[in-house]
């Protein structure tokens, strides 16, 4: 699988990126980069920034809400008609789950790409042409905040920061694409260093309680009614464990050595199950 390209800070980029022709500037989503190819077996291989993972099971439990959107929305038979050989595709991205910024996490997608590249040219597609088929293949391409700006009318060190398109705030920074497969990014100085965390305050039980709330349970059935899926104990637990992972991991994350994860599963279950019965 392709590593992923480098995303210099923009005035450690190459100088080619500037020098002429046109730029695609994409928001730069808070997240952590994940990156997938399909198997020809028909199995979806996923890697984070450094490793590849044999097991997607073996992932961090944090990245599991994304593949599961990648999963259920990755148009295979699509990939299978487009490609000679779908091991050539390495498709990137990030995954949306929290680290800095509160992003509407309702309406962000788990996953949103970047990047494709085909080992077949040897080289990344052009950024019209990787958005074209993310779209093509079920999966949404990261946003672009303009399309084809002449580099001559870019000054990074004038250039105002967008507002994000996926909560009620400034993007983290952007990214600047040229069609040679040049890029770097301009970060929003306010998220330059990640805030601190306050770890999450309470008991295994209280924690459940106070993540699986009705809302949210509720919102996970509504999801599933409306993609024909089964309302089980079984599906709606899964939902909610990797919303709350998606969103609460790094909280949870600082209480990693006095909080024992299998009682809070247990609890959360417990939780869950209740509101179903009732």
């Amino acid at each position: 699988m392709k590593n992923f390209p480098p995303l210099p800070a923009i005035e450690n980029a190459p100088d080619e990126l500037l020098d002429g022709g046109h730029l695609w500037i994409l928001e730069l989503v808070d997240g952590e980069p994940l990156r997938f190819r399909l198997d020809e077996s028909g199995l979806i291989r996923f890697g984070d920034e450094t490793r590849v993972y044999d097991d997607s099971d073996a992932v961090p439990d944090r990245y599991q809400h994304a593949i599961r959107y990648i999963r259920e929305n990755l148009d295979r038979e699509v990939l299978r008609r487009a490609v000679t050989d779908v091991e050539d595709i390495t498709f990137f991205g990030v995954a949306t789950h929290h680290r800095t910024i509160e992003y509407d996490w309702e309406r962000t997608p788990s996953f949103l790409g970047y990047d494709v590249w085909s080992s077949d040219v040897d080289e990344f597609r052009p950024p019209d042409a990787a958005e074209q088929i993310f779209e093509q293949l079920g999966l949404r391409p990261a946003n672009a905040v303009e399309k084809e700006r002449n580099t001559r009318d870019f000054d990074p060190d004038s250039y105002t920061i967008p507002h994000s398109a996926w909560y009620d705030g400034p993007t983290k920074g952007v990214v600047v694409r040229n069609k040679r497969g040049n890029r770097g990014k301009l970060s929003h100085p306010g998220f330059r260093e990640k805030t601190n965390v306050e770890p999450a305050d309470g008991s295994a039980a209280e924690l459940a309680a106070k993540f699986a709330t009705p809302r949210r349970i509720e919102t996970v059935e509504s999801r599933l009614s409306e993609h024909n899926r089964p309302v089980t104990f079984e599906s709606v637990y899964e939902r909610v464990l990797e919303a709350i992972l998606r969103e609460e991991h790094a909280r949870l994350d600082q209480r990693a050595n006095d909080l024992d994860m299998a009682a809070f599963r247990s609890e959360l279950a417990a939780v869950i199950r209740e509101d179903l019965d009732g």
